[in-house]
């Protein structure tokens, strides 16, 4: 986005204003219009929209200023949709059509436990509310990926429960030099072992057929071994960094840090692999040539998202856009009843 405010979507309405760094600065306009800003003058990100006036209708006017949306989301990496009205489910889908010009996608490859709600709409990762999700890129673990991703906020928690984010080119930078060159070199390998411990892969690949898991391997570079009892297990290496294809920008772009065993408390560890050995583990991450990662890297990773996460609490109604490449997300602990609902877009 320039620095010219948004056109109107109509005679009468949206004009988007100029801003000043954790400020926002509103130009005489007809009602209803949408401010820039920021939530804090020491939080660039994500960038904020928010709309005032009466009649306000979010679905044209993201339409209307669809380009200029996407120009901003791709420059920022995020942007924060708030008090824009959107106050229900067929709101929030229409939103992203409305951005994004495109259909849904749908969540193949899985890795975590979500239910699909209506039309390419699914809940975020249902995983108990006393445990924290590290922050990473979707699917990044796989060679295929979103390219925008949609949080909506049906439903913020009693406490807790923020979805922060991260700049990955930022991660990418600081991490350091030498960690980065070896990762890059090696790259990462994923191995999963679906069953009772884990998701099924009935689950994770949305099919009961056989042939049709070893199809989706076999295009997307997957190896796989099927075991007694009907089990399965795969393994794909896969990058550590990538190179956005419209900006050029180098980010970090795996998750090592989250599929590999240390990520887990120390006593559910412990169980996991008396249980089933370290060849059994529900998925665990190594080098792409199959070499242990040292924990010492993965636990710089770790500090590295820590040190440059940014959270801030949801409202209901809030709506998050994450450029995939660009940001990473996660999510804290919480208390209460949450519902923070996704969609994904090429």
């Amino acid at each position: 986005m320039s620095e010219s405010d948004f056109p109107s979507s109509s005679p009468a309405s949206l004009a988007m204003l100029r801003k000043g760094a954790g400020r926002r600065s509103a130009v005489p306009a007809a009602a209803p219009r949408v401010e820039e800003g920021t939530l804090a003058a020491d939080m660039p990100a994500p960038r904020v929209l928010s709309a005032s006036g009466a009649g306000f209708d979010p679905v044209s006017w993201t339409e209307a200023n669809r380009e200029r949306l996407r120009e901003t989301l791709l420059r920022e990496g995020a942007l924060l949709f708030r008090d824009m009205g959107i106050d229900d489910v067929d709101l929030f889908k229409r939103t992203i059509d409305a951005f994004s010009g495109g259909p849904r996608l749908s969540y193949e490859n899985r890795s975590t436990p979500r239910t699909h709600l209506t039309d390419r709409i699914y809940t975020s990762t249902e995983y108990p509310a006393e445990y924290a999700i590290p922050l990473h890129n979707e699917n990044s673990y796989t060679n295929s990926w979103p390219g925008t991703i949609f949080f909506y906020a049906a439903q913020p928690s009693e406490s807790g429960g923020e979805t922060p984010i991260a700049d990955s080119r930022r991660i990418y930078a600081a991490l350091d030099p030498a960690l980065r060159a070896r990762f890059e070199s090696r790259g990462v390998m994923y191995v999963r072992n679906y069953g009772h411990l884990d998701l099924p892969w009935q689950e994770v690949f949305q099919t009961e057929d056989r042939d049709r898991v070893e199809a989706f391997c076999a295009e997307a570079g997957i190896g796989f071994e099927w075991r007694d009892g009907g089990a399965l297990r795969t393994w794909q290496v896969c990058q550590a960094s990538a190179a956005h294809p419209q900006t050029g920008e180098t980010v970090w772009f795996n998750q090592a840090h989250l599929f590999h065993v240390s990520s887990l408390p120390e006593a559910q560890r412990t169980a996991l692999l008396e249980a089933c050995g370290n060849d059994g583990l529900p998925r665990n991450a190594y080098y792409g040539d199959g070499s242990d990662i040292e924990e010492s890297a993965l636990e710089e990773i770790r500090g590295c998202y820590a040190e440059h996460a940014i959270a801030f609490p949801w409202q209901r109604g809030d709506l998050l856009v994450l450029d995939n490449m660009l940001f990473a997300h996660g999510r804290m602990p919480y208390r209460g009843a949450r519902r923070i609902l996704v969609g994904m877009t090429h």
